[in-house]
């Protein structure tokens, strides 16, 4: 029998494999391997901290998320072999493919930020991007009184470039209605110049941060983070202290992917920009966070790079070119605060545009503009990303960005 296999069981690795298993004809089998039968909605994360969702909302077993004829192996990877199209499990036993998905997602590394994980950790000094990190900073912010609160990107790529910016408008929204938002110093350190990466949108987000009243430290690299005396320094010499800080610590790719030598010095997989096969061994390909695509590592984006690796993996095995099908598709409701969302839609050429979505002149929801139904958009997503997105159901919306409705 023919096998897939597939490295992670996120949202990309759970899309590919119910997709395949419907596809390929019964002497192909379908593996997912993942370390643990917990499958986290990482969008829900940053509503955590505020209580907007409990924690039991954020998480399904994987087991019931995958087609029943998907084999689910949980185990840690310990080497992927491309040339001997082999994965040994830590453990000693070992996988052969004819063909890998790689999805194995992104980990964040607070350890490489230098005093970030003494002193204050978990205590003065939070992360969100992990389901312990946000169950923590919920508890502190509800006791916070008052003072500097500093939201830190330590570098880029991140998963979900804006989240960082969501929390600061929640984190505003939030002290507001506790009455203590003029007791509260809001910062925002970024290693960015401005508030995003593409200049319209970072002008747009950046001009909402100061009508907030929140300050900006662009260029802002951190070099170090001193706990007792909860102050955050730069490789510039520039200093900044806070009373609560919230990291978002440097990402890095899967160990494996490191120690099988599969990727850059990030950890990520060098994969071409359109097809999603790497770009070293044909039978192997990527998904999601785990690429060195320059793309956004956010769901949406796996979900748009899943249609063209379906198509593709179809393809390869069919002994057909594959489609340079992928454009860098990415769509991302950014959270405002006070029932408000913001939407942003773009590609690999396309900054975000104003305008309509998906409908032109209809919406009925807004691009570059905050609205009550892009809010209602971005929580609604929840039941389409546990229904119908990882069950890989075909969604009224096309992989390639569409320039109608948008005006420049």
């Amino acid at each position: 029998m023919k096998r897939v296999v597939i490295l992670g069981g996120g949202t990309g690795g759970t899309m590919m494999a119910n997709r395949l298993v419907r596809a390929l004809s019964p002497d192909w089998k379908i593996i997912v391997v993942d370390r643990d039968d917990l499958h986290v909605y990482q969008p829900g994360l940053l509503f955590l901290p505020f209580g907007t969702y409990r924690r039991e909302e954020t998480l399904k077993p994987r087991r019931a998320l995958l087609d029943p004829r998907v084999e689910l192996r949980l185990a840690e990877i310990d080497r992927i072999a491309p040339d001997e199209k082999s994965v040994a499990l830590v453990g000693g036993s070992k996988l052969a493919y004819d063909v890998l998905i790689v999805a194995t997602g992104s980990r964040i590394l607070p350890e490489q930020t230098p005093g970030l994980l003494e002193e204050g950790w978990r205590k003065s000094a939070f992360d969100f991007y992990t389901l312990e990190g946000a169950l923590a900073l919920r508890d502190a912010l509800a006791s916070f009184a008052g003072g500097r609160f500093v939201v830190n990107v330590a570098e880029m790529p991140i998963k979900c470039p804006v989240a960082p910016l969501e929390l600061l408008f929640l984190a505003d929204a939030f002290f507001t209605e506790r009455g203590i938002r003029d007791r509260v110093e809001i910062v925002y350190a970024t290693p960015l110049e401005g508030a995003f990466t593409k200049p319209r949108a970072s002008a747009a987000l950046g001009g909402m941060l100061e009508q907030r009243n929140i300050s900006v430290l662009g260029d802002f690299a951190v070099s170090e983070v001193d706990g007792a005396k909860r102050r955050l320094k730069s490789f510039d010499g520039r200093e900044t202290d806070y009373d609560l800080l919230v990291s978002i610590p440097i990402h890095g790719g899967a160990q494996a992917i490191s120690t099988s030598g599969l990727g850059d010095a990030g950890g990520w997989v060098p994969t071409d920009k359109h097809t999603l096969q790497s770009k070293s061994w044909p039978d192997v390909f990527v998904i999601g966070d785990a690429t060195d695509l320059p793309s956004s590592k956010a769901g949406a984006v796996a979900h748009f790079q899943s249609e063209v690796l379906f198509d593709n993996v179809l393809r390869h095995i069919a002994g057909q070119p594959l489609s340079p099908g992928f454009d860098g598709h990415a769509n991302c409701f950014i959270e405002t605060g006070f029932g408000k969302a913001m939407l942003i839609d773009f590609n690999y050429t396309t900054e975000p545009l104003p305008g309509r979505f998906p409908l032109p002149g209809i919406g009925p929801f807004t691009l570059l503009e905050e609205s009550e139904a892009n809010h209602w958009g971005k929580l609604a997503f929840k039941w389409v990303y546990w229904n119908l997105l990882l069950a890989g159901k075909d969604l009224p919306l096309d992989h390639r960005m569409s320039m109608a409705g948008k005006w420049a």
